[in-house]
């Protein structure tokens, strides 16, 4: 694996377009540590007038969004090569300096809250800007009965830095410290598994090269199951710890909040797969069936079942293939695209130290950034229409929004995401030249089903089961985290499936359960791209303009009312249920391509 110095450089992200060099970061720094301290000359005197409130606000805003740049340019120089200690010492600055801001800043909502409404109602009236605050104040204001002191608030925010140690641990361990073994390929050759090509070793037609893959990569989180029961117990605790202290009910109801999504919406997600888990079960029934296997492991869930379609992309085919696919979104959506192809938005190739992945990110004021581990699977070109689904999305947010409204909610931000890789698969499956093409596109489609819809939807009972247990004060040991695993796996895969015990360490190596009750959102966004695409596929009127302003709207409206936009309602369960039935149709269209071909 070529080093980061070797990597060329049109294959890597020009983030100089986002801080020029390390030095202007340093002076930035400088400055923002300085600006912190202005806090305290607003500090219990919001009431005073509005020009005194709408002063705070923006200088919130204007250290909000310095530090933010600050905070994602150094993360991003990081996970270019996590072992590089400068950057790691730049993030955890950083990072403790947005924990400063927050300690500073804390008084800001309970002296909000503080105010009394008509006041605060007569400076709302006021002509001098601080109506742009409205939306920000009416979501403060939502949140009175989970506000504590002023002095509450303060060592809340005070206590921030001491307790992500969890997620930092996991982060470090699993990018700069772990290290897999080393396997013989289909020639003889060794191959270190890496976070990178993993997937690629599971979609091997070599059963003996996927099995040896899957074990390899298990082996060493096995050895490391304590540690990392501890680090995840850790987290979760820290987020009952939180969810109590700002009284609410539970550490979901907290996070759920936060997207100003009803808790009505996961239980929906659950009940919905649950009730349609048969589907999954024939699913993986056929799966054995087409591979010939006597029984169907883990490790075989990945390979394409269609071998003789198999194939790998270079990365111009993929950026082909992606800009055709997307077509139906219009000429503006496809130049932007094109745009971010040219100018370096992206980050293609693995490097040693570099993050595992895939992801979207930047900071307002600058064009959005793709890192990608390009392999040249299949798979990979859908990623690189995903991540650049988040970036267009943010494209357009940021444009149409003020800092204050631009970064939307995380309930919506697979949306967009899953909405380009939906209808890349519509795309290709129109333009299949023979039924083992269109079968091999129906394997892939419904694989990201599996492993969105139904694959998310278990992590998210998991996540919920875990935290449960860990808010009555249950033990959360290796034990009985891969047994809870366990179960799941056996459950959601239903009798066709030999279910591995390796696969009982797989909760180990999931970043995501990081940043709590962040997953469901792909099974709902799925279920909403797939309505999305529907529409806009069919050619619906107002179909694209209403998804353009959905894309546009940030966060300057709840998020389940920006997919009404989209005509799609996900406070019903009818998106989920409407996006397994799909999935069932795609099954026996599957099954009908395997039986004509035989």
């Amino acid at each position: 694996m070529k080093k980061r110095s070797e990597a060329d450089v049109k294959d890597t992200w020009k983030l100089e377009d986002m801080v020029a060099e390390d030095g202007l970061w340093e002076q930035m720094f400088k400055e923002a540590s300085g600006e912190i301290n202005e806090y305290a000359s607003y500090k219990g005197r919001l009431a005073d007038s509005a020009d005194t409130l709408y002063a705070c606000l923006s200088f919130d805003d204007r250290l909000s969004q310095k530090i933010e740049r600050l905070y994602v340019y150094a993360r991003m120089r990081s996970d270019e090569d996590t072992t590089v200690q400068r950057y790691q010492d730049m993030f955890s600055r950083v990072q403790t300096l947005s924990y400063r801001a927050a300690e500073n800043s804390s008084f800001l909502v309970p002296e909000i809250l503080s105010m009394d409404r008509e006041l605060l109602d007569r400076y709302m009236e006021t002509d001098n800007g601080i109506s742009h605050f409205k939306r920000a104040l009416e979501i403060i204001l939502a949140r009175r009965d989970h506000t504590l002191s002023a002095e509450m608030e303060e060592l809340l925010a005070q206590s921030y830095d001491a307790t992500q140690g969890a997620s930092q641990i996991f982060t470090m361990f699993n990018n700069a410290d772990v290290k897999f073994p080393v396997i013989t390929g289909e020639n003889g050759e060794g191959i270190q598994i890496t976070h990178g090509n993993y997937i690629s070793l599971m979609e091997n037609q070599d059963r003996r090269i996927r099995k040896d893959a899957f074990e390899g990569l298990y082996s060493v989180y096995e050895q490391f199951s304590n540690t990392l029961a501890a680090a995840f117990s850790s987290n979760v605790k820290q987020a009952v710890f939180y969810a109590k202290a700002k009284k609410y009910a539970s550490s979901r109801e907290y996070y759920l909040a936060d997207n100003e999504v009803p808790e009505l919406v996961y239980d929906n997600l659950v009940k919905a797969v649950r009730e349609n888990i048969t589907k999954l079960h024939e699913y993986t029934r056929v799966r054995g069936d087409v591979l010939g296997v006597d029984e169907l492991h883990m490790y075989d869930l990945y390979v394409p079942m269609v071998a003789a379609a198999d194939r790998h992309y270079t990365y111009e085919e993929a950026k082909a293939i992606v800009l055709e696919g997307l077509e139906p979104l219009g000429e503006e959506y496809l130049s932007l695209l094109r745009q971010g192809f040219d100018n370096r938005w992206i980050d293609v190739y693995e490097n040693e130290g570099k993050r595992s992945g895939a992801y979207s990110w930047g900071t307002y004021g600058s064009h959005p950034y793709v890192l990608l581990n390009f392999h040249g699977t299949l798979n990979d070109v859908f990623t690189l229409a995903h991540e650049m689904g988040h970036s267009i999305h943010t494209w357009y947010s940021d444009k149409n929004q003020p800092f204050t409204y631009a970064g939307y909610k995380i309930f919506v931000a697979e949306v967009a995401s899953t909405c380009n890789e939906a209808l890349l698969i519509r795309h290709l499956l129109k333009k299949a030249g023979s039924r083992e093409e269109k079968a091999y596109l129906l394997n892939h489609f419904l694989e990201s089903f599996r492993g969105t819809l139904f694959r998310q939807t278990m992590f998210a009972e998991f996540e919920d089961m875990a935290h449960k247990r860990a808010a009555s004060g249950e033990s959360l040991t290796a034990e009985s985290l891969c047994n809870a695993y366990r179960q799941l796996n056996t459950d959601y895969f239903g009798p066709a499936m030999t279910v591995d015990r390796q696969i009982d360490y797989e909760w180990e190596r999931i970043p995501h359960f990081y940043t709590p009750f962040y997953v469901y959102q792909y099974a709902t966004g799925f279920s909403a791209a797939v309505a999305i695409s529907s529409r806009i596929m069919s050619g619906e009127p107002g179909a694209l303009e209403g998804y353009k302003k959905f894309l546009s709207g940030g966060c300057s409206m709840k998020p389940i009312d920006l997919l009404k936009l989209c005509g799609v309602d996900m406070s019903t369960t009818r998106p989920v249920d409407e996006a397994l039935g799909f999935f069932g149709e795609l099954l026996e269209e599957f099954k009908t391509c395997i039986h004509t071909n035989e």
